[in-house]
């Protein structure tokens, strides 16, 4: 084991609009209310970037500055940037691109990578590969969205669910045991039509008809969504468990996707989980899709200590889902890796 070399998740950094979206706001928008939110979701609050001028690319290059400054290392330091999102600031160039100016990594080449909600997980698998392999000594990964910018705001069954935020990590070798240690990743095409945009790729183009009919905007068959999710991330949860022999009393928090809290209820439970060892803040920041992962590890990165046993979760629209086993690699109060 000491002599394998693993990437390890070595420093956490966020960015958060400072415009909160309350449900009481909702509540003026559309025909819903505080309680009707909270009970089905457990939302309260979402940040908002209500600035036109500033994208997704923004948030994620204030996130990278921050894992930057907090692991003292130069941008010409970074050899890999992936950024996870599915709103881009444009088709092309890349988000990624745009992340690396922004920073001066002028050693880096990057890309972004587009599966959803399940988009981070993927990401860091992805990300996981160059160090694993030797091809990377610093790899940036984060996920970013303003989903505000494909969220009707006139349709209450998904407005109330979606925030803006960008967080990642930096990846980095190890061979002490820590890092990521297994994955079970999925995709299944054929659901693709209940969580989807259907407007602006090649297939339906922006015309004034494409945007008369919201094509551009989040489709979401909640039902579908909801029955496919709960079992897909129990599923892979449990699987990576039992591939690793371990046990509830082995994990010392699951990561879970943050898009409804009863998804996340039913994950715990299938993985025999105490409640308190479950990350939450969906009812801060909602569902900011490829950021919720990242940003839960950024708001508990101060109750992680080295080798701390952790399972990452996520579904996504594709469908794409997915469950990482990893062994926390620093002892998060001090910094230090």
């Amino acid at each position: 084991m000491g002599c394998q070399i693993h990437a390890a998740i070595t420093t956490v950094g966020h960015y958060l609009p400072e415009t909160r979206l309350t449900n009481a706001d909702l509540s003026k928008m559309v025909d819903t209310t505080d309680d009707w939110i909270h009970t089905r979701t457990g939302i309260k609050e979402r940040r908002i970037l209500p600035d036109q001028k500033r994208a997704t690319s923004y948030m994620a290059a204030r996130a990278g500055k921050e894992i930057l400054r907090k692991r003292g290392i130069e941008p010409e330091e970074i050899d890999v940037i992936i950024i996870a999102t599915v709103t881009p600031d444009m088709f092309f160039p890349a988000t990624a691109c745009l992340v690396q100016a922004e920073l001066g990594a002028t050693g880096a080449w990057g890309f972004d990578l587009s599966a959803a909600c399940s988009g981070f997980l993927f990401a860091l698998n992805t990300g996981a590969g160059f160090i694993e392999s030797g091809r990377a000594e610093k790899v940036l990964v984060i996920g970013a969205d303003k989903m505000s910018s494909i969220t009707d705001y006139t349709d209450r069954t998904t407005c109330v669910l979606f925030g803006d935020a960008a967080a990642g990590v930096l990846l980095e070798p190890v061979n002490d045991g820590c890092g990521l240690i297994d994955s079970v990743l999925h995709t299944d095409g054929r659901g693709w039509e209940s969580l989807c945009m259907l407007g602006g790729g090649s297939l339906n183009p922006p015309t004034h008809d494409t945007v008369d009919r919201k094509m551009h905007y989040i489709h979401q068959d909640g039902r579908a969504v909801f029955k496919v999710a709960v079992k897909g991330m129990a599923d892979v949860a449990a699987e990576i468990m039992e591939r690793n022999q371990l046990t509830g009393d082995d994990i010392r928090y699951l990561v879970p996707h943050q898009a409804n809290q009863r998804i996340i209820d039913a994950v715990a439970r299938r993985m025999d989980l105490d409640p308190n060892r479950v990350m939450l803040n969906i009812s801060k920041y909602g569902n900011t899709t490829a950021a919720t992962i990242p940003l839960c590890l950024n708001d508990w990165e101060n109750e992680l200590k080295k080798e701390d046993n952790i399972v990452i979760a996520a579904f996504g629209g594709g469908f794409t889902w997915g469950a990482t086993y990893l062994r926390w690699a620093y002892d998060s109060v001090t910094e230090d890796v």
